[in-house]
Protein backbone atom coordinates (compact mmCIF):
# COMPACT_ATOMS: atom_id res chain seq x y z
CA UNK A 1 0.00 0.00 0.00
CA UNK A 2 1.25 3.50 -0.84
CA UNK A 3 2.44 5.33 2.27
CA UNK A 4 2.08 9.12 2.27
CA UNK A 5 3.02 11.52 5.07
CA UNK A 6 1.26 14.81 5.78
CA UNK A 7 1.31 17.50 8.46
CA UNK A 8 -1.70 17.77 10.72
CA UNK A 9 -4.37 15.71 12.45
CA UNK A 10 -6.28 12.96 10.67
CA UNK A 11 -8.95 14.61 8.55
CA UNK A 12 -6.80 17.63 7.66
CA UNK A 13 -7.16 19.07 4.17
CA UNK A 14 -3.74 17.62 3.38
CA UNK A 15 -5.17 14.14 3.98
CA UNK A 16 -8.12 15.03 1.79
CA UNK A 17 -5.60 16.01 -0.90
CA UNK A 18 -3.90 12.62 -0.48
CA UNK A 19 -7.16 10.80 -1.15
CA UNK A 20 -7.89 13.15 -4.04
CA UNK A 21 -4.54 12.34 -5.68
CA UNK A 22 -3.81 8.73 -4.71
CA UNK A 23 -7.34 7.38 -4.15
CA UNK A 24 -8.89 5.91 -0.99
CA UNK A 25 -6.60 2.86 -0.80
CA UNK A 26 -3.63 4.70 0.67
CA UNK A 27 -1.91 4.81 4.06
CA UNK A 28 -1.96 8.43 5.22
CA UNK A 29 0.52 9.09 8.04
CA UNK A 30 -0.07 12.17 10.20
CA UNK A 31 2.97 14.19 11.34
CA UNK A 32 3.22 17.04 13.82
CA UNK A 33 5.30 19.31 11.58
CA UNK A 34 6.08 19.86 7.91
CA UNK A 35 9.73 19.21 8.74
CA UNK A 36 8.84 15.68 9.84
CA UNK A 37 7.15 15.09 6.48
CA UNK A 38 10.29 16.10 4.57
CA UNK A 39 12.56 14.14 6.92
CA UNK A 40 10.39 11.04 6.61
CA UNK A 41 10.41 11.08 2.82
CA UNK A 42 14.13 11.83 2.68
CA UNK A 43 14.88 8.97 5.09
CA UNK A 44 12.63 6.50 3.25
CA UNK A 45 10.01 6.19 5.99
CA UNK A 46 7.35 6.90 3.34
CA UNK A 47 7.39 6.91 -0.42
CA UNK A 48 5.64 10.27 -0.68
CA UNK A 49 4.69 13.39 1.23
CA UNK A 50 1.80 15.79 0.62
CA UNK A 51 2.66 19.42 1.44
CA UNK A 52 0.63 22.60 0.86
CA UNK A 53 2.47 25.32 -1.05
CA UNK A 54 -0.11 27.92 -2.03
CA UNK A 55 -3.68 28.97 -1.31
CA UNK A 56 -5.75 31.29 -3.49
CA UNK A 57 -6.91 33.25 -0.44
CA UNK A 58 -3.98 33.09 2.00
CA UNK A 59 -1.03 32.98 -0.43
CA UNK A 60 2.15 30.91 -0.30
CA UNK A 61 3.12 28.49 2.46
CA UNK A 62 6.58 29.87 3.18
CA UNK A 63 7.80 26.93 5.27
CA UNK A 64 7.18 24.43 2.48
CA UNK A 65 9.42 26.39 0.11
CA UNK A 66 12.13 26.73 2.76
CA UNK A 67 12.06 22.97 3.38
CA UNK A 68 12.30 22.27 -0.36
CA UNK A 69 15.55 24.24 -0.33
CA UNK A 70 16.93 22.34 2.67
CA UNK A 71 16.09 18.75 1.66
CA UNK A 72 17.19 16.41 -1.12
CA UNK A 73 13.70 15.50 -2.25
CA UNK A 74 12.06 16.44 -5.51
CA UNK A 75 8.60 17.51 -6.51
CA UNK A 76 6.91 14.40 -7.89
CA UNK A 77 3.63 16.04 -8.89
CA UNK A 78 1.18 18.77 -7.99
CA UNK A 79 -2.48 18.59 -7.12
CA UNK A 80 -5.09 21.27 -6.48
CA UNK A 81 -7.82 20.82 -3.87
CA UNK A 82 -11.03 22.85 -3.76
CA UNK A 83 -11.30 23.75 -0.07
CA UNK A 84 -14.89 23.44 1.11
CA UNK A 85 -15.41 24.22 4.79
CA UNK A 86 -18.08 22.26 6.64
CA UNK A 87 -19.77 23.09 9.95
CA UNK A 88 -19.67 19.98 12.14
CA UNK A 89 -21.66 19.51 15.32
CA UNK A 90 -21.83 16.88 18.03
CA UNK A 91 -24.24 13.97 17.43
CA UNK A 92 -27.81 15.19 17.91
CA UNK A 93 -26.90 18.88 17.65
CA UNK A 94 -28.84 21.23 15.38
CA UNK A 95 -27.76 24.49 13.80
CA UNK A 96 -29.95 26.43 16.23
CA UNK A 97 -27.98 24.96 19.16
CA UNK A 98 -24.62 26.38 18.06
CA UNK A 99 -23.15 29.37 19.88
CA UNK A 100 -19.38 28.83 19.50
CA UNK A 101 -17.29 27.61 16.58
CA UNK A 102 -13.73 26.28 16.72
CA UNK A 103 -11.14 25.94 13.98
CA UNK A 104 -7.74 27.10 12.82
CA UNK A 105 -7.58 30.90 12.74
CA UNK A 106 -7.20 30.86 8.94
CA UNK A 107 -10.35 28.79 8.49
CA UNK A 108 -12.22 31.08 10.89
CA UNK A 109 -11.07 34.06 8.82
CA UNK A 110 -12.23 32.38 5.61
CA UNK A 111 -15.70 31.90 7.14
CA UNK A 112 -15.90 35.24 8.92
CA UNK A 113 -19.07 36.46 7.23
CA UNK A 114 -20.87 33.19 7.88
CA UNK A 115 -19.81 33.29 11.55
CA UNK A 116 -20.94 36.90 11.98
CA UNK A 117 -24.22 36.32 10.13
CA UNK A 118 -25.11 33.50 12.52
CA UNK A 119 -23.89 35.30 15.65
CA UNK A 120 -21.34 32.61 16.52
CA UNK A 121 -18.35 33.27 18.77
CA UNK A 122 -15.12 32.13 17.04
CA UNK A 123 -12.60 30.16 19.11
CA UNK A 124 -9.19 29.58 17.44
CA UNK A 125 -7.78 26.06 17.59
CA UNK A 126 -4.41 24.64 16.54
CA UNK A 127 -5.83 23.20 13.32
CA UNK A 128 -9.11 22.44 11.53
CA UNK A 129 -9.11 18.66 11.98
CA UNK A 130 -7.88 19.01 15.55
CA UNK A 131 -10.95 21.06 16.43
CA UNK A 132 -13.16 18.27 15.04
CA UNK A 133 -11.22 15.61 16.93
CA UNK A 134 -11.55 17.60 20.15
CA UNK A 135 -15.31 18.02 19.65
CA UNK A 136 -15.66 14.29 19.05
CA UNK A 137 -13.80 13.52 22.29
CA UNK A 138 -15.79 16.12 24.29
CA UNK A 139 -19.14 16.64 22.53
CA UNK A 140 -20.96 19.84 23.49
CA UNK A 141 -24.16 20.74 21.65
CA UNK A 142 -23.49 24.47 21.62
CA UNK A 143 -20.02 24.02 20.07
CA UNK A 144 -19.27 23.32 16.40
CA UNK A 145 -16.08 22.81 14.43
CA UNK A 146 -15.17 24.11 10.99
CA UNK A 147 -13.23 21.43 9.14
CA UNK A 148 -13.27 19.14 6.12
CA UNK A 149 -16.12 16.73 5.44
CA UNK A 150 -13.60 13.92 5.87
CA UNK A 151 -13.66 14.72 9.61
CA UNK A 152 -17.34 13.76 9.70
CA UNK A 153 -16.38 10.31 8.44
CA UNK A 154 -13.41 9.93 10.80
CA UNK A 155 -14.88 11.33 14.01
CA UNK A 156 -18.59 10.52 13.81
CA UNK A 157 -19.75 14.13 13.89
CA UNK A 158 -22.81 15.61 12.25
CA UNK A 159 -22.73 17.88 9.20
CA UNK A 160 -24.80 20.96 10.02
CA UNK A 161 -23.99 22.95 6.89
CA UNK A 162 -21.69 22.65 3.88
CA UNK A 163 -19.88 25.28 1.83
CA UNK A 164 -19.77 27.92 4.55
CA UNK A 165 -16.61 29.65 3.26
CA UNK A 166 -16.91 33.31 2.21
CA UNK A 167 -14.71 32.79 -0.87
CA UNK A 168 -16.08 30.11 -3.20
CA UNK A 169 -12.92 30.00 -5.31
CA UNK A 170 -10.80 28.76 -2.42
CA UNK A 171 -8.15 26.36 -3.70
CA UNK A 172 -4.98 24.98 -2.17
CA UNK A 173 -2.12 23.80 -4.33
CA UNK A 174 -0.10 20.90 -2.97
CA UNK A 175 3.22 19.36 -3.97
CA UNK A 176 3.66 15.61 -3.81
CA UNK A 177 7.30 15.15 -2.76
CA UNK A 178 9.36 12.00 -3.20
CA UNK A 179 12.81 10.57 -3.85
CA UNK A 180 11.40 9.02 -7.01
CA UNK A 181 11.66 10.61 -10.44
CA UNK A 182 8.16 11.36 -11.78
CA UNK A 183 7.08 10.11 -15.20
CA UNK A 184 7.10 12.67 -17.97
CA UNK A 185 3.55 13.69 -18.81
CA UNK A 186 1.83 15.41 -21.70
CA UNK A 187 1.65 18.63 -19.66
CA UNK A 188 4.55 19.34 -17.32
CA UNK A 189 5.67 22.07 -15.00
CA UNK A 190 9.12 22.83 -13.64
CA UNK A 191 9.93 24.57 -10.36
CA UNK A 192 13.31 26.18 -9.73
CA UNK A 193 14.92 28.51 -7.21
CA UNK A 194 17.66 30.96 -8.11
CA UNK A 195 19.63 33.92 -6.79
CA UNK A 196 20.69 36.82 -9.00
CA UNK A 197 23.87 38.88 -8.77
CA UNK A 198 23.36 42.21 -7.00
CA UNK A 199 23.57 44.39 -10.08
CA UNK A 200 21.14 46.40 -12.25
CA UNK A 201 19.07 44.38 -14.70
CA UNK A 202 20.07 40.99 -13.28
CA UNK A 203 16.52 39.72 -12.74
CA UNK A 204 15.41 41.15 -16.11
CA UNK A 205 18.19 39.23 -17.86
CA UNK A 206 17.38 36.00 -16.01
CA UNK A 207 13.70 36.17 -16.91
CA UNK A 208 14.64 37.04 -20.47
CA UNK A 209 16.06 33.53 -20.87
CA UNK A 210 12.47 32.27 -20.68
CA UNK A 211 10.73 35.12 -22.50
CA UNK A 212 12.93 34.93 -25.60
CA UNK A 213 12.16 31.21 -25.90
CA UNK A 214 8.39 31.58 -25.50
CA UNK A 215 8.30 29.71 -22.17
CA UNK A 216 5.31 30.66 -20.02
CA UNK A 217 6.00 31.48 -16.38
CA UNK A 218 3.16 30.48 -14.07
CA UNK A 219 4.59 31.86 -10.83
CA UNK A 220 7.45 33.99 -9.57
CA UNK A 221 7.98 35.02 -5.97
CA UNK A 222 10.91 36.24 -3.91
CA UNK A 223 11.77 35.15 -0.38
CA UNK A 224 14.50 36.39 1.97
CA UNK A 225 17.58 34.17 1.90
CA UNK A 226 18.01 32.64 5.37
CA UNK A 227 21.22 33.69 7.17
CA UNK A 228 22.09 36.17 4.40
CA UNK A 229 20.35 39.48 5.18
CA UNK A 230 19.02 41.52 2.25
CA UNK A 231 19.58 38.74 -0.24
CA UNK A 232 16.61 37.05 -1.88
CA UNK A 233 15.79 33.73 -3.49
CA UNK A 234 13.42 33.77 -6.45
CA UNK A 235 11.04 30.81 -6.76
CA UNK A 236 9.83 30.32 -10.30
CA UNK A 237 7.44 27.87 -11.98
CA UNK A 238 7.22 27.50 -15.74
CA UNK A 239 5.33 25.33 -18.19
CA UNK A 240 7.39 22.53 -19.68
CA UNK A 241 9.83 19.78 -18.71
CA UNK A 242 13.41 20.69 -17.91
CA UNK A 243 14.65 18.21 -20.51
CA UNK A 244 12.63 19.78 -23.33
CA UNK A 245 15.11 21.51 -25.68
CA UNK A 246 13.94 25.11 -25.18
CA UNK A 247 13.52 24.65 -21.42
CA UNK A 248 16.98 23.12 -21.15
CA UNK A 249 18.47 26.08 -23.02
CA UNK A 250 16.66 28.52 -20.74
CA UNK A 251 17.98 26.80 -17.62
CA UNK A 252 21.51 26.78 -19.02
CA UNK A 253 21.19 30.50 -19.72
CA UNK A 254 19.90 31.05 -16.19
CA UNK A 255 22.91 29.18 -14.80
CA UNK A 256 25.22 31.58 -16.62
CA UNK A 257 23.42 34.66 -15.32
CA UNK A 258 22.67 33.56 -11.71
CA UNK A 259 24.83 33.03 -8.66
CA UNK A 260 22.76 30.04 -7.53
CA UNK A 261 20.18 27.73 -9.15
CA UNK A 262 18.36 24.72 -7.72
CA UNK A 263 16.01 22.52 -9.73
CA UNK A 264 13.16 21.62 -7.37
CA UNK A 265 11.44 19.30 -9.82
CA UNK A 266 9.85 18.72 -13.21
CA UNK A 267 6.49 17.05 -12.76
CA UNK A 268 3.05 16.44 -14.26
CA UNK A 269 0.93 19.59 -14.09
CA UNK A 270 -2.39 19.41 -12.24
CA UNK A 271 -5.50 19.41 -14.45
CA UNK A 272 -7.03 22.87 -14.70
CA UNK A 273 -10.47 21.81 -15.91
CA UNK A 274 -12.15 21.81 -12.49
CA UNK A 275 -10.78 25.24 -11.56
CA UNK A 276 -11.74 26.73 -14.92
CA UNK A 277 -15.25 25.25 -14.65
CA UNK A 278 -15.76 26.74 -11.19
CA UNK A 279 -14.57 30.13 -12.41
CA UNK A 280 -16.96 30.00 -15.36
CA UNK A 281 -20.00 28.67 -13.52
CA UNK A 282 -19.62 30.14 -10.04
CA UNK A 283 -16.77 32.61 -10.25
CA UNK A 284 -18.91 35.72 -10.49
CA UNK A 285 -20.91 34.87 -7.38
CA UNK A 286 -17.74 33.83 -5.57
CA UNK A 287 -16.01 37.09 -6.43
CA UNK A 288 -18.97 39.11 -5.19
CA UNK A 289 -19.01 37.24 -1.92
CA UNK A 290 -15.31 37.87 -1.46
CA UNK A 291 -15.61 41.65 -1.62
CA UNK A 292 -15.58 43.32 1.80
Amino acid sequence: MTRVMFQGTRGAYSEEAIRHFFGPEVEAVACDTLGQVFDGVENGDAGFGMVPVENTVAGSVVQSYELLMDHDVRIYSETVLHVRHVLLGAPGAELSDIKRVRSHKQALAQCQRYIERNGFTPEPSFDTAGSAQELSANPVKEVAAIASELCDELYGLQVLERGIEDFRLNYTRFFVISLETPPRAQRNKTSIAFVTPHQPGALYECLGEFATRGINLTKIESRPRINQPWQYIFHLDFEGHYQAPECEKAIMGLLRRSSFVKLLGSYPAAPQLAVERDMTVGGQAGDQEGVS
